[in-house]
């Protein structure tokens, strides 16, 4: 099962998404996935990982971590599927992350390793954007590299536990105006879900929505205005995203 959270004529709406993408609404209307405005499907604090994934440590020339690098990602910085992202002006450098994220779905706190992934509402995935120009240390990112408005797509929708068995052998892959540039797999994750869930639970409670986002594999490149990102995990879903200019998306919003 598939659940997301769409707006329709002004309207938040929690729907199950159905064959085709399409979703219903509590009335029974069916809308085309064209007909909605996508949101992130949960809206708590994101967890995310650095160097997470030995091929991507490697392609930094970075030692693999014995403990995982984690950051906190606001919720102004999450927009949803088929949404834009801006590029501020003047950065040199802004590549994706496309990244599986398990969603939480109860309280946990002090969760053991075996029982963690019963702790899940299920898994999405996110583009995690990141504006390298500001990165002066791998091991503690700058809040400028990754908290910017709306430059975290996540969604389009949470898949059930229980429809991706094994979320350790999962491909991601990243293509960037139909050019495939990323392919990965969550095998080569250095802390699997089970580990990080134990992890994160052993110092802090947990709450309902909120996010871990797993890290991402080597294959990373720089993306400018125009160009159309789309990033996919396997048995989870595809999330499309657009890149504009600064300039173009906060005239957008002002107008919104």
């Amino acid at each position: 099962m598939k659940y997301a959270r769409i707006r329709h004529q002004g309207q938040i709406h929690e729907v199950i998404v159905e064959a085709d993408n399409a979703v219903r609404l509590a009335d029974g209307r069916l809308l085309d996935e064209h007909e909605v405005e996508w949101l992130p499907p949960a809206t708590g604090n994101m967890f995310a990982l650095g160097l997470n994934y030995a091929d991507h440590a490697a392609e930094l020339a970075f030692k693999a971590p014995t403990e995982p690098l984690a950051f906190i990602k606001a919720p102004n910085s999450y927009t949803g599927h088929n949404q834009v992202t801006w590029r501020p002006d003047g950065v040199t450098y802004m590549h994706y992350e496309c990244e599986l994220v398990a969603v939480i779905g109860k309280p946990a706190r002090n969760v053991k390793r075996e029982d963690a992934l019963d702790y899940l509402a299920g898994y999405t995935l996110c583009n995690d954007y990141a504006i390298r120009d500001y990165l002066e240390n791998y091991y503690r990112p700058n809040l400028r590299v990754k908290n910017r408005d709306a430059t975290t797509p996540v969604g389009p929708w949470i898949v059930d536990t229980a429809d991706v068995p094994d979320p350790s052998k999962l491909t991601l892959r990243t293509w960037v105006n139909g050019e495939l540039k990323q392919e990965g797999t969550t095998a080569d994750m250095i802390f699997d879900i089970p580990y990080l869930i134990e992890y994160f639970s052993s110092f802090m409670t947990l709450q309902p929505g909120d996010m871990i986002a797993t890290g991402t594999p080597e294959g990373l490149a720089d993306v400018v205005p125009g160009d159309e990102v789309v990033v996919e995990v396997e048995g989870v879903g595809r999330l499309v995203n657009r890149i504009v200019s600064e300039a173009e998306f906060f005239a957008n919003r002002a107008r919104v």
